[in-house]
Parts: C-alpha cells; sequence; structure tokens
C-alpha cells in the first residue's frame, strides 16, 4: 500500500554521529517528496533547531518537536502545544534540584540551565549542546528555582541529565507527585512533559489533521523513546544502531545511521511508488 508521510526522527536517525546530514539522506528525501510523500521531523530537539534542519533538507512541513509537545512550521503560530504550567513548572525544577544533577528547561526561544557542579561528562552534555542555533539563547544560572520565582516559564519540556543511580528514584519521586506530568525516558537523559504528550501522540495528530489514518504513516527512529510511534505507524523502520528491543519490534530495519541508513530505506521501499499526477495522468487509482 502506498505511503503518504514519512516521518523522521533526528538524532541517531537522520544525522550521522558526527551531527551532519549526509548528501544522499538529503537526496533520498527530495526523492520521497518527488513521490508526494509528506516528510516531517519528529524529535526532542527544541523548535529552532529542528526547523534549522528542515530548512537544510528543504522541508516546508509542520514539524513535531519538545517531544511532541510543540507541533508548527511557524514558531509564533503553533499548530498545537502543550506545555507544563508556571507553578508545576518552578516546582518540578524545586524537586529536581535536590539531585545531583543537571537540568535545563527548552523553551521554544530560548533555553535555561543549572550550572550545577556534578559528574563532568553529564554537565558537558547541558552546557555544549550542538542542536542550539546561534539565534537561539542559552542561558544558565546558580539557581533554576530562584529564577522562576522571578521570572515564571511554562516549560513544553524539561531535561534531566543524572546518574543512572539517581533516574529510578526520580522517575519515581516525579511520578508520585505530578500526575500530571509524564516522565520519559530518552537515551541518557530524562524528559519531563506534560501528560499525554509523546512523540507518537504528535504523529497521530498531524497525521488526523493531513487527512492520514496511521496506516499511511512510514515513522524511521532509533531510540526507545521512538519505539512507540514506529510501532503504531503503518511502516515502523529501525535504524541498524538502534537497541535491540527497537528492532526487534519494528518492521523494518535499515542500515545505521553512519552506514546512510535513511537514504537506503527511503530509496528501497519509495522506488515503486508513483506521484499522485503520474497516477491522475494514467488514471491509475492508488491501492
Amino acid at each position: 500500500m502506498s505511503k503518504q508521510m514519512l516521518a523522521l526522527n533526528i538524532d541517531g536517525t537522520l544525522l550521522r554521529t558526527n551531527g551532519r546530514l549526509h548528501p544522499a539522506t538529503k537526496e533520498a528525501i527530495e526523492y520521497a517528496k518527488k513521490k508526494d510523500v509528506y516528510v516531517t521531523l519528529v524529535t526532542n530537539r527544541h523548535f529552532r533547531s529542528a526547523q534549522k534542519i528542515a530548512k537544510s533538507l528543504k522541508l516546508d512541513a509542520k514539524l513535531i518537536t519538545h517531544s511532541g509537545a510543540i507541533i508548527a512550521d511557524k514558531i509564533d503560530k503553533p499548530f498545537f502545544e502543550k506545555r507544563i504550567s508556571e507553578e508545576k513548572t518552578f516546582n518540578l525544577v524545586q524537586i529536581l534540584e535536590s539531585y545531583d544533577c543537571n537540568i535545563r528547561i527548552l523553551h521554544e526561544k530560548y533555553s535555561i540551565g543549572n550550572r550545577k557542579k556534578t559528574n563532568s561528562n553529564l554537565l558537558g552534555k547541558t552546557m555544549i549542546h550542538p542542536s542550539d542555533p546561534i539565534f537561539y539563547p542559552v542561558q544558565f544560572v546558580d539557581s533554576l528555582s530562584d529564577m522562576l520565582m522571578d521570572e515564571p516559564v511554562s516549560a513544553p519540556v524539561i531535561e534531566v541529565y543524572c546518574t543512572k543511580e539517581e533516574e529510578k528514584e526520580i522517575r519515581h519521586t516525579i511520578g508520585n507527585a505530578f500526575p500530571a506530568v509524564d516522565v520519559i525516558q530518552a537515551g541518557e537523559k530524562l524528559l519531563i512533559v506534560h501528560k499525554g504528550v509523546s512523540k507518537e501522540a504528535g504523529l497521530t495528530l498531524l497525521a488526523a489533521e493531513l487527512g492520514f489514518k496511521m496506516e499511511d504513516v512510514v515513522a524511521i527512529g532509533h531510540d526507545t523513546d521512538d519505539l512507540p510511534m514506529i510501532e503504531l505507524a503503518g511502516l515502523g523502520v529501525a535504524m541498524g544502531n538502534a537497541p535491540q528491543d527497537v528492532k526487534q519490534k519494528a518492521d523494518w530495519v535499515t542500515r545505521s545511521n553512519d552506514e546512510q541508513g535513511v537514504a537506503y530505506m527511503i530509496k528501497e521501499y519509495f522506488r515503486m511508488q508513483q506521484s499522485k499526477d503520474f497516477l491522475k495522468k494514467f488514471h491509475i487509482r492508488k491501492v
């Protein structure tokens, strides 16, 4: 059956390990677009970062960003947004600051993180963030809760970098104290979002807005937080660099991100699919 929508994760999927797009990936996405496939990005990154990558891919699409909390093609006119309230953001940060972790509030226009001196590896991951465009202000403060008292923020997503020993305790504490939020494991970090926010929920919402069913969607990802959308899509694809449990539940396993797995999959799968104009020309009905 023809697929009408292609949803792509960014890190570990579209981008190589060095953080760059391969020319073959750009070419393959252009190839899919010529088949009248709607291509979107589904990512934990903030909108500005996803928009930068979308621009390099020449995508004119609504992007599913902030782990599904914001869906938009223009930053000031989101199609969908669901934030953690200012009060809950403050209360969450207060609790998180009692742990030895680094915290980063990802707003669509800026980010704010704490300067807590913890494991140097964790600190580097929050301070050196390759996804931040130069026009996306990044600020670090000694106390996030003090700052939020003066300048409240309704956060789309809160990133938490901590040790494995603390992850379980943080998940348990936040889960019991804040039933209106979800804690998502995404690689080496935890993401705190409004209840019901997720990549798969955002993808389902956008597909419906475009008039597609989930069976019309191809979703490609690599991490455990991509798994629900991979399972939900009509064709769920895992990257070759994905964890084994993600590969086992995918419909298709492609090559790794350093082996141009996205480009390989698109060319293999969509090569027999014709554009709507081609089908109309020969009066062929899609099946």
